[in-house]
């Protein structure tokens, strides 16, 4: 365990935003949590229940200088838990980088996580965000999770429906109502997350993207290994690296409508980008609905709407966290002006 002063946080949140924690501990384990739990950076109980969990900061935007205790994550580990005639069961540290964990999975010869490809952040950041691409959720191949509950130290493990998993939602996005409240969020600190690969392996490729690809390339039957090429090459053209253009990916999560609220829409705007759920509504296209406001490659002071996709806000250089969310505010008011549609961010802001 590593405790650090008067920290730049500016190389840990991809948006690129300067802030600094005043305290900083780096956990490389489930001991080293423990280890903090019986420290004196811990003995404040006010610090403790405002204590902040850090893993890639690829979801967040920073507003100010973070005063609580930041604890960065930092546990690695990679293993095979089981491989059953149904599937295998692989096991991942919440800090280990998650592109690098998902690309290892498919050279041990385990698919099912590839269009998961390139999706910024780490392992343990995964399971809150319920992050999905091009057809796969997370909660699709999720199987358990580890995690130390930061008021009482005790560790725990949780299966996908005690996580309660939703569009880009879970348990760890949502505070304790009360003392029987549910939400973990501020209270868990999650440090393995398993994943179940099943057998056979089917690939998933009902996608506009991927289709696109099957029909440029002609294979109509790819691997896994295939599938995980086209994924990041279709990331990589669309959204801007972090490590060149300050961003946190999508930054608003797509709506859903009823099918009435969509027929509305498309009677006033035909072109609108929709898609049919499994649940009888219906999902807008969120960059869509910005695009039509005409906000792609507009800026508020230092912040700005991606060029190729206006679902990204960038951070144009010098941008503060202030700049960010007074840019999103305005997308959504802009968003609801003309659709009736209010956009959720899906970022955390601290």
């Amino acid at each position: 365990m590593l405790v650090e002063n008067n920290v730049a946080l500016q190389p840990y949140n991809s948006f690129g935003i300067v802030a600094r924690a005043q305290r900083l501990v780096r956990v490389g384990s489930g001991a080293e949590v423990a280890q903090l739990m019986n420290s004196p950076e811990w003995a404040d109980g006010a610090a403790r229940e405002r204590a902040f969990v850090l893993g890639g900061g690829s979801n967040l935007v920073i507003t100010g200088d973070i005063k609580p205790l930041v604890i960065k994550v930092e546990i690695a580990g990679r293993r095979l838990v089981d491989d059953n005639a149904k599937g295998w069961v692989v096991e991942g540290g919440a800090g280990e980088n998650w592109h690098d964990f998902v690309a290892w999975t498919l050279e041990q010869g385990w698919p099912g996580l590839e269009n998961l490809a390139l999706i910024p952040g780490t392992v343990g950041a995964s399971p809150v965000q319920n992050i999905g691409a091009y057809g796969v959720e997370l909660q699709d191949r999720f199987h358990s999770l580890d995690a130390i509950d930061l008021q009482t130290g005790q560790a725990f493990t949780l299966d996908a429906a005690q996580c309660g998993f939703g569009y880009r939602d879970s348990v760890f996005k949502h505070a304790p109502a009360g003392e029987k409240g549910l939400g973990l969020a501020g209270r868990a600190l999650i440090t393995r997350v398993r994943f179940w690969l099943p057998k056979p392996w089917k690939p998933v490729l009902g996608y506009l993207d991927l289709e696109r690809k099957m029909a440029e390339t002609g294979i109509h039957a790819p691997d896994a290994r295939q599938i995980f090429d086209w994924v990041v090459a279709i990331r990589r053209a669309k959204l801007p690296d972090p490590a060149v253009i300050g961003n946190a990916g999508s930054f608003f999560k797509n709506p859903t409508v009823t099918p009435e609220q969509c027929a509305d829409i498309i009677a006033r705007d035909p072109k609108v980008v929709h898609y049919p759920m499994a649940d009888g509504s219906i999902k807008l296209a969120a960059g869509w609905l910005i695009d039509a406001c005409g906000w792609k490659g507009k800026s508020v002071g230092h912040a700005g709407v991606y060029e190729k996709q206006a679902l990204v806000l960038v951070n144009r250089g010098g941008a503060t966290g202030g700049e960010v969310m007074t840019l999103a505010k305005a997308i959504q008011t802009s968003v609801y002006e003309r659709f009736g549609i209010r956009l959720e961010p899906e970022p955390v802001v601290v």
